[in-house]
């Protein structure tokens, strides 16, 4: 189940953290049983603690990718210090996501493929979306995940739409279809074909590609992110690549706001005004009408509520 990383092969967050509890609960009865520990065990808890590190310990909120949903790990925290487990990863990328932080800014981007059909149960078709967030508030979040036992929900939860991503013509990066159990899983994955990444103290950059419009529109989908932490500025560029001819295609583009922020349009439709308590926050798009449109968040478990989205829409010519 496990990857080169020791972090799970589906991807998901959630089960990285699950089996991180379940490992060492078993490692600390056999030291109440006084047996020695399977070393296997021991290396796991290590690479396992080293993804806790990175995706809560260093960020203290839950990044919302591939089925992962806001959780409280504070009482396993509580759990660890008081058995003395202490777990650091200072990279800034794991298992192909990207965190690039200060004190203040958290950047955190899917840069990794799709898992394999055998993994794919809980995958959601956000390849290259991000989360970014100021003063541990969300300002753009994806929108979480639904689980199963609503078909509908699920379904849509697992779409590139409620990611903070470009779709084309209406279709997702990556196509599912149905198993014997009725459960959503891969037929069409995707692969990065690029990725750079820079991370100094006044300039970061994630710059990454994927083929999962290949097969069907025989294009290539590539994502620049530019900060500049001095001026608190985000620059995005997305950019779709015909291996050929471009054909027109409808593209949508979209950045879903956190539930609790307030927007306002400028008459000229090029800004956008976000509030989120007592931070607020300009986007701006210059070559394309901007719009609001509404959503649905589905952060927490199982529940969902409305939001709204920062919606960009044109036709590749």
């Amino acid at each position: 189940s496990l990857d080169d990383f020791n972090f799970p092969k589906s991807r998901n967050i959630k089960s990285s953290v699950f089996f991180l509890k379940y490992l060492i609960l078993i490692r600390e009865w056999f030291k109440e049983s006084q047996i020695e520990t399977p070393d296997f065990i021991n290396e796991n808890i290590f690479h396992l603690g080293q993804s806790y590190a990175f995706f809560w310990k260093n960020i203290n909120f839950d990044p919302l990718f591939n089925g992962n949903n806001i959780s409280n790990n504070h009482e396993f925290d509580l759990y660890l210090k008081r058995l003395g487990y202490s777990f650091k990863n200072e990279n800034y990328e794991f298992s192909d996501y990207v965190s690039l932080r200060n004190k203040k800014i958290n950047l955190i981007m899917d840069t990794g493929p799709s898992p394999s059909k055998k993994f794919s149960s809980k995958y959601q078709a956000g390849a290259l979306s991000f989360e970014f967030v100021s003063n541990g508030k969300k300002i753009l979040t994806n929108s979480g995940y639904f689980s199963k036992n609503n078909i509908q929900l699920n379904e849509m939860s697992r779409s590139s739409a409620v990611h903070n991503i470009l779709v084309i013509d209406d279709n997702s990066s990556c196509k599912f279809k149905k198993n014997s159990n009725s459960e959503l899983e891969i037929k069409d994955g995707l692969k990065i074909t690029k990725k750079k990444i820079i991370n100094e103290k006044n300039y970061w950059k994630i710059n990454a590609a994927h083929d999962g419009y290949l097969k069907k529109y025989n294009l290539f989908y590539e994502r620049e992110i530019e900060f500049y932490p001095d001026n608190n500025k985000l620059i995005g560029i997305d950019k779709i690549i015909g291996k050929k001819m471009l054909p027109n295609l409808k593209f949508d583009l979209r950045f879903h706001l956190n539930p609790l922020s307030k927007t306002m349009k400028t008459q000229d439709s090029k800004s956008i005004f976000i509030e989120l308590e007592e931070q607020g926050w300009k986007f701006i798009c210059e070559n394309h009408e901007i719009n609001i449109d509404n959503g649905l968040y589905f952060g927490k478990k199982n529940t969902y509520i409305e939001n709204q989205n920062i919606f960009i829409s044109g036709i590749t010519n």
